[in-house]
C-alpha cells in the first residue's frame, strides 16, 4: 500500500471510529465527495490552482502573503502559484493602495469563467450518484446543504495577518 492509500485508510478509519464524532465524519465524507468529483472530470487547471482561484474570488482581492497564510504554504510557493494563474490570464496584480511595495491579487473575468466551468463540471460529475437517491434522501441532502451554509455563515473568521 502506498503512502497516499495508507493516509486515506487512516482518515477513513479515524472517521469511522466511535470517538470521531460528527465533525470528523462530515469532513471525511466531504473530502471523499470532493475527490470523487475532481477525479471524474478533466479540469482545465490543477486542483490546487482551482482552490486558489476560488479563495481569491471569495476574498475579492488579497496579498500574496495572506494567500500563503490561508493556504498554509510559504510566500515563495504562493508567488509561484499566483504567477501560474497570472500567466494563464486568470488573475491580475495591482498595487496595494495601503502599501506601494505590496501587490494585491484579483480574479479576472477569464478566471471567473474558468472557475464557474470547474464548479459546473464537478457538480455534473456527482449528479449520476445523486440521481440514484430516493426523493426523500435528496430532500435530506438539500436541507443539509442549507444547514452547512448557515454553519459557515456563523463561523468565526480565521485570524489574518492583513485584510484579505
Amino acid at each position: 500500500m502506498n503512502a497516499s492509500a495508507a493516509n486515506h485508510s487512516d482518515v477513513v478509519d479515524a472517521a469511522n471510529s466511535p470517538q470521531s464524532g460528527l465533525g470528523a465524519d462530515l469532513l471525511a465524507v466531504v473530502a471523499r465527495l470532493n475527490r470523487l468529483a475532481t477525479q471524474r472530470i478533466q479540469m482545465p487547471l490543477p486542483a490546487a490552482q482551482a482552490r486558489l482561484l476560488a479563495t481569491i474570488e471569495a476574498h475579492g482581492e488579497a496579498r500574496i502573503g495572506d494567500l500563503a497564510s490561508v493556504d498554509h504554504c510559504s510566500q515563495p510557493t504562493m508567488t509561484t502559484q499566483v504567477r501560474r494563474l497570472e500567466d494563464a490570464g486568470l488573475v491580475t496584480r495591482t498595487v496595494d493602495p495601503g502599501d506601494a511595495r505590496a501587490v494585491r491579487i484579483r480574479i479576472t473575468a477569464d478566471g471567473i469563467r474558468t472557475l464557474n466551468a470547474v464548479r459546473a463540471d464537478r457538480a455534473a460529475a456527482i449528479e449520476p450518484q445523486l440521481a440514484l437517491l430516493e426523493p426523500a434522501d435528496r430532500e435530506v441532502l438539500t436541507e443539509a446543504v442549507g444547514v452547512l451554509r448557515r454553519l459557515l455563515e456563523h463561523a468565526a473568521p480565521a485570524p489574518r495577518r492583513h485584510t484579505l
